[in-house]
């Protein structure tokens, strides 16, 4: 009989550092010996971060017991960030790291294609014309065929192309084709060198009422062919429902803005078939073996992990170790490699846990550069009774072995320290989707041993080699910096190996209004003692730079120091990308070290070229200083200063009526009517600043979540409205309006060059008052007005602008950058 003592043991999910070492509670190791024991498996497909239902994902891993896994085809680079400034690839790295933080929580797995999200897209069409549909199909089965899922569940319908981003429809459509495709061994059959072809049983699509536009019409709907489930069920062990649960997965999307509050009680998930035969037991895995015996020579083992399930002591697990011991040895024989690497994983974990097994590989240094020593501590205590050996441990990518040949006594920890030289063959730490250039549409990853894996792995892994009742066993893990902080305590983050040296410029853009040179400020951080080398700039002939170059000498690993350079611009409008380079002996340095570091999710490392780019432009402006109230988080406020302004960021309890006299106008950053509630209470204060006389300029906010719909001084209405084409045309509706005309001078030839679209969530209604500006379009839609509107109101003006400034201004758009000069110069 199992001795259930512990009714209401609630899960310990690490926040504050989420490197921190997995540590199994009794209830928690049953749970995996329950999932150990089901040999089936689940893959939920979409197209984004935050696409994903963790509703059912828990549901499957958690109640079902089922390998849960979720396929995003891309990693969310196109999104928008709540939580700082990082956008395009700093925010694809974030938004990986919180799926993951996410399935850490919900139980599933996480993989990814090589697909980049280059923004919002309208269709299919348009989506696959910039993903290469070939090879996000060849991710997509290497995928279906490296999991092998019995079934399949799709967060979009295939069948509704246009009805919603194109991203989304795609992915299901993707599935729907991959479904077959998976199991035909003429396609992609490179990849049968390291798997084999796979054809799950169902293939599901996971709807609601939102597909159907109401609930009454979803009440109505025939649901012969649809599966439902209660996702509410309550987990007595963890003393939280699954709703809960998947509510602590969700708000882990906190560069989306996407925290969840908990729900309980019941709560119904429909799926509906697809292809394949309909289970009519309501049991999705009807049919599919789900046991032991579904591998050859599993029978075996299952019998043993059944009594080891019926029989487990929560007081004392380690009472399971040696049935644990002999179903890990017999798993080592099987002849199925897919279920053989699963298994030991699972079952390698647990045995951890049940013998309350701790190991750990540490060094104090945060960072390390190849050729360069390093010291590493080394831990393994055992906290039970059970006759445990360490026999010796060994690393990756290090030339370093350890013999032990030591008893690990019950609770007397063994403590060892090495000193250890980081290879110069050694990559250095870096997203590896992030390694090569990558197009609009897809990443470039040259090594095809890491498509489709979240993350890069650790550079260095130490192998502890245990004997546990006589027979040998080994555990990996990560070698990982560890300090403690004097708040947090103990505190964990990935060890990055990185460059010598870091070069980064202070700005992204620089534009010089006329010939008068500029200074350029070049910070080199070094990550070993003793750098010393010459910085020089790499830039086009035209351009002019002063010195030639600088002698850098930084005596402490960690120490950083500004150079200037004085750059000075050709006669004529000009835009040229420069860079600087760091030379050390025969070796050239010129990618940033950027550090992204938030408290959800692991510290990360990642290296990027380090260019500005410059631009000579006849740039005229009118006013000098702006108040700036920010919003989701952008660089429109660095842009504006790049090109003279004196910014001043106002937060919404400083604004007053006195205050705001100061200034020539304000900006309202993005989505700030979504995350700012104050500024609701702001809005007569600013509305009479336009009206005695000032300029207001507010960026685009989402049309949900507003905390006002008092957002303009006149009726405005925001929507869904968009235009995604980059390189659709513009037309000026409003000629001769100021804005178009002065201190700048606009043409159709400003609106070259921008990024990702033109703008998004542009009003579709709007008062006399205002004046549209600008007409544009998607290809086979009608013209959208709503992208810029001016309002005289009282002595001055108010402008809503749903054009993507925020990402114009970081690429360098010379146009975007003259446009709004001459929305604060309205007026003046």
């Amino acid at each position: 009989m199992k001795k259930i003592i512990l009714l209401f043991l609630l899960i310990t999910y690490q926040f504050s550092n989420a490197q921190n070492p997995e540590k199994l509670n009794s209830s928690e190791i049953f749970e995996s010996i329950q999932k150990l024991n089901f040999l089936g498996s689940v893959l939920y497909f979409a197209a984004h971060p935050d696409d994903e239902n963790t509703r059912l994902i828990s549901y499957f891993s958690n109640k079902v017991h089922a390998r849960t896994a979720y396929l995003s085809l891309t990693r969310g680079d196109g999104g928008q960030n709540l939580i700082g400034p990082e956008i395009r690839e700093l925010l694809g790295v974030i938004r990986t790291e919180e799926l993951l933080a996410a399935r850490k929580i919900d139980g599933g797995k996480q993989f990814f294609s090589r697909a980049n999200d280059f923004g919002y897209s309208k269709t299919p069409k348009e989506t696959l014309a910039i993903w290469n549909e070939d090879e996000v199909m060849r991710d997509v089965i290497k995928t279906i065929r490296k999991f092998q899922p019995d079934i399949i569940i799709n967060r979009f319908d295939h069948r509704t192309p246009g009805s919603t981003h194109g991203h989304h429809t795609t992915s299901a459509m993707l599935s729907v084709e991959a479904f077959d495709k998976a199991a035909n061994k003429n396609v992609y059959p490179e990849q049968l060198e390291n798997f084999s072809t796979w054809q799950p049983k169902r293939l599901f699509f996971n709807t609601s009422w939102w597909f159907y536009g109401s609930q009454e019409k979803f009440e109505a709907a025939d649901k012969s062919n649809f599966l439902n489930y209660d996702i509410g069920t309550y987990y007595p062990t963890r003393g939280m429902s699954n709703s809960e649960i998947a509510s602590l997965s969700r708000s882990e999307h906190k560069s989306q803005g996407f925290g969840n509050t908990s729900e309980r009680g019941k709560s119904t998930e429909y799926i509906e078939l697809i292809k394949g035969d309909f289970p009519e037991n309501g049991d999705i895995f009807a049919g599919i073996n789900t046991t032991w015996s579904r591998v050859k020579g599993g029978k075996k083992i299952g019998k043993i992990l059944a009594e080891v399930e019926e029989n487990y002591n929560f007081e004392n697990p380690s009472e399971s170790l040696p049935q644990l011991m002999e179903a890990y040895q017999l798993i080592q024989e099987l002849e199925n490699k897919h279920w053989r690497v699963i298994k030991t994983e699972e079952i390698t974990h647990i045995i951890t846990a049940c013998a309350g097994l701790y190991l750990e590989a540490n060094t104090s240094s945060e960072f390390a550069t190849k050729n360069s020593a390093i010291k590493i501590n080394l831990e393994a205590t055992n906290r039970s009774s059970a006759k445990i050996q360490l026999e010796k441990i060994s690393f990756s990518n290090l030339n370093e072995e350890v013999l032990i040949n030591s008893t690990l006594t019950n609770n007397e920890p063994f403590y060892e320290s090495i000193s250890a030289k980081i290879p110069s063959s050694i990559n250095y730490t870096n997203p590896y989707w992030l390694n090569a250039p990558s197009s609009l549409g897809m990443y470039a990853v040259e090594d095809e041993s890491l498509i489709g894996l979240p993350e890069t792995p650790a550079p260095i892994q130490a192998e502890f080699v245990l004997k546990i009742d006589g027979k040998s066993i080994s555990f990996t893990r990560d070698l990982v910096y560890k300090t403690n902080d004097p708040v947090d305590g103990e505190v964990f983050e990935p060890l990055a190996i990185v460059p010598e040296v870091s070069v980064a410029l202070e700005n992204s853009t620089l534009i010089f209004k006329d010939h008068q040179p500029k200074q350029v400020n070049v910070k080199v951080t070094a990550y070993k003692n003793d750098l010393n080398g010459k910085l020089s700039l790499d830039l086009p002939e035209n351009w002019q730079v002063s010195p030639k170059f600088i002698e850098v000498n930084l005596a402490q690993k960690g120490a950083s120091q500004n150079f200037a350079f004085t750059l000075t611009p050709p006669e004529n409008d000009d835009e040229a990308f420069i860079q600087p380079v760091f030379q050390d002996g025969e070796e050239l340095f010129s990618k940033e070290v950027n550090v992204i570091s938030y408290d959800h999710i692991p510290q990360q490392t990642v290296m990027l070229p380090a260019k500005t780019k410059v631009i000579k432009l006849n740039i005229q402006k009118k006013g000098n200083k702006i108040a700036y109230i920010q919003g989701a988080g952008d660089v429109v406020p660095e842009s504006l200063q790049a090109i003279g302004y004196d910014v001043e960021l106002l937060k919404p309890s400083e604004i007053t009526t006195a205050k705001l006299q100061d200034f020539d106008a304000v900006v309202v950053g993005i989505r700030a009517y979504n995350t700012q509630d104050e500024l609701g209470f702001k809005q007569q204060t600013l509305f009479d600043y336009v009206k005695n006389g000032g300029t207001m300029v507010v960026q685009y906010n989402k049309h949900r979540g507003l905390i006002t719909e008092n957002i303009a001084p006149y009726p405005l209405r925001l929507s869904y409205d968009r235009v995604t084409d980059e390189f659709s045309k513009v037309n000026f509706l409003a000629k001769d309006h100021p804005v178009l005309n002065t201190p700048n001078k606009i043409t159709k030839k400003d609106f070259e060059g921008w990024v990702q679209e033109r703008g998004l969530y542009f009003p579709d209604e709007w008062s006399e008052e205002f004046t549209p500006i600008l007409g544009m379009k998607d290809e086979g839609e009608e013209e959208l007005k709503g992208s810029l509107l001016v309002a005289n109101y009282g002595k001055g003006h108010y402008v809503y602008t749903g054009l993507s400034f925020f990402r114009e201004f970081p690429a360098g758009v010379s146009g975007a950058y003259k446009l709004f000069a001459n929305l604060l110069s309205l007026g003046k």
